[in-house]
């Protein structure tokens, strides 16, 4: 029952046919993690298409994961629903770490998860800490730590499972991908608070609202004579840019090999100054728009080694 309760919870995913040439299944299996990534992660994705296989496999298998269960808060009704979800994450995973997959559904996501560990040798504790942050988020927070922390685990995570995809297991690679992880879940944060009404959620700390005298309501309707919140903007983006900064600084003690899976630094930074043109006003059309010059952007500063 407990097997058949899993499988349930995993449909809505395409199944693999049993019987299938292995072949035909790997490249099906691909396939659907690299349309999953392009469809809703799609900056990540761009510069995913700048690595190397078979890092560049790797990689669609870790993105498309987190895209997995990220976007389960956004697809149930439930909590509930929600939940079993991403225990059936959870288990599946501890069952890939045990190569116990006799319970294991034949599903694109995992079979490619299936490979990358094994030839990768991956930490299983980032995985933990993907589904955990997501456990756990409602996106309510009291500091400015806690969001760090929140951002720690549903965003760094994926860089340093990323790095060791690409064989490097090093400090400063590691360090450089904390502040860029978190530079990048906090813009993530700052660029969901237009959507967030529906769910009545302000991913703000409230120590940086009471600091302003801002309420969570003036956040959601964003007014642009709005100093309070323009000031409360400010923060969190100046935050996210010292994080930035930080990891652009990291860039000359870590291995060639590391840099290519940190070029998610080169949209985050776009962003940023997007914004700050913006004057942080974070419903403005040009913020709203497609940036349509990062795809050449990502591509030169991958070309000159920078992020």
């Amino acid at each position: 029952m407990y097997s058949a309760l899993h499988q349930r919870i995993a449909r809505g995913i395409p199944l693999i046919r049993h019987g299938s040439n292995a072949a035909k299944d790997s490249t099906l299996a691909q396939n659907y993690c690299m349309n999953l990534v392009r469809q809703y992660d799609k900056e990540n994705f761009l510069c995913t298409l700048l690595l190397k296989n078979p890092e560049r496999r790797s990689a669609l298998a870790i993105r498309a994961f987190n895209v997995e269960i990220a976007r389960i808060t956004g697809t149930v009704s439930d909590d509930k629903i929600g939940q079993m979800r991403l225990k059936f994450w959870e288990d599946t995973i501890d069952k890939l770490f045990k190569n116990d997959l006799k319970h294991v559904p034949e599903q694109p996501v995992i079979q490619e998860l299936k490979e990358v560990i094994d030839s990768k040798k991956l930490t299983k504790r980032y995985f933990q800490r993907l589904i955990s942050a997501r456990l756990n988020a409602n996106l309510r927070f009291v500091t400015t730590k806690q969001m760090e922390e929140y951002v720690e685990n549903s965003v760094c995570s994926v860089l340093y499972l990323l790095l060791e995809a690409h064989g490097v297991r090093n400090v400063h690679a590691d360090h450089a991908a904390s502040h860029l992880g978190k530079a990048q879940g906090i813009v993530n944060l700052l660029r969901s608070i237009p959507y967030q009404e529906r769910r009545n959620v302000v991913p703000v700390p409230q120590e940086v609202l009471m600091q302003h005298g801002v309420n969570q309501e003036r956040v959601l309707r964003n007014r642009k004579e709005d100093k309070g919140v323009e000031e409360v903007i400010f923060q969190l983006a100046g935050l996210a840019h010292q994080h930035l900064e930080k990891a652009r600084k990291l860039a000359g003690s870590m291995p060639k090999q590391a840099k290519p899976v940190l070029l998610p630094g080169v949209a985050t930074g776009r962003y940023l100054e997007r914004l700050r043109r913006a004057n942080f006003h974070l419903t403005d059309s040009r913020l709203l728009q497609k940036d349509a010059m990062l795809p050449l952007v990502i591509y030169w500063n991958h070309f000159r080694g920078k992020f």
